[in-house]
């Protein structure tokens, strides 16, 4: 996971493969989002990777890896989820999807006033910057990612959801300090259980006789 520059790049290439395979696996369009999540994951680690070898600091590679972590994924994992949800689960997701605006937006403007700033702590890496009324905004983004695996009645992804909150509580008390690095390896590695999600067929789009 988080502990080295080659554990990211082993971790990351291993979980994008997979993610290349759930993607493979779709048959509608609208599974494609959450069945991409572990490959997004994946190359979030093999960029994490690049940070570690750099020592840290606030280069691209910190910048990307970033925008992945705080406001892309709030709004990714919901929209995800809601896509590919049955309509009658879809109306309790629309609260997930809406966390997940209302974090990302301010997310992204921090990320665009202020720099972000990568730190080797021991086998961890930690990530600075300067977030206003951080408390709201960690609840919202755990209500967006969690909250919508947690609310798709669907048992892969309440089983995802399940074990990202219990990393979340994990990461939180080992690692307050290295909270995001330290998290999102464990939901990296968490995603692959979608692989045990079973493919939707795609719609019937034969002709009719008339």
């Amino acid at each position: 996971m988080c502990w080295s520059a080659t554990a990211d790049l082993v971790a990351g290439t291993g979980i994008a493969a997979i993610g290349v395979v759930c993607v493979a696996r779709v048959r509608r369009a609208r599974d494609l989002p959450l069945a991409a999540l572990p490959l997004l994951l994946g190359a979030h680690q093999i960029i994490e990777s690049g940070i570690w070898r750099s020592g840290g600091g606030t280069g691209p590679a910190t910048l990307a890896w970033a925008v992945i972590a705080l406001p892309l994924l709030p709004l990714w994992v919901p929209l995800g989820v809601l896509c590919a949800a049955p309509p009658h689960a879809r109306r309790r997701l629309l609260l997930p999807v809406a966390a997940g605006i209302a974090t990302a937006v301010p997310l992204a403007y921090c990320l665009a006033t202020r720099p972000v700033n990568a730190e080797v702590r021991g086998h961890t890496l930690g990530y600075a910057i300067d977030l206003p009324h951080s408390a709201p905004l960690i609840a919202g983004y755990l209500l967006a990612t969690v909250g919508a695996l947690l609310l798709s009645q669907d048992r892969v992804l309440g089983r995802l959801g399940v074990l990202a909150a219990v990393g979340a509580a994990v990461c939180a008390a080992l690692w307050r300090l290295e909270f995001v690095s330290t998290w999102c390896a464990f939901a990296a590695v968490c995603s692959v259980v979608l692989l045990a999600r079973r493919p939707e067929p795609a719609p019937d789009r034969g002709f009719r006789n008339s």
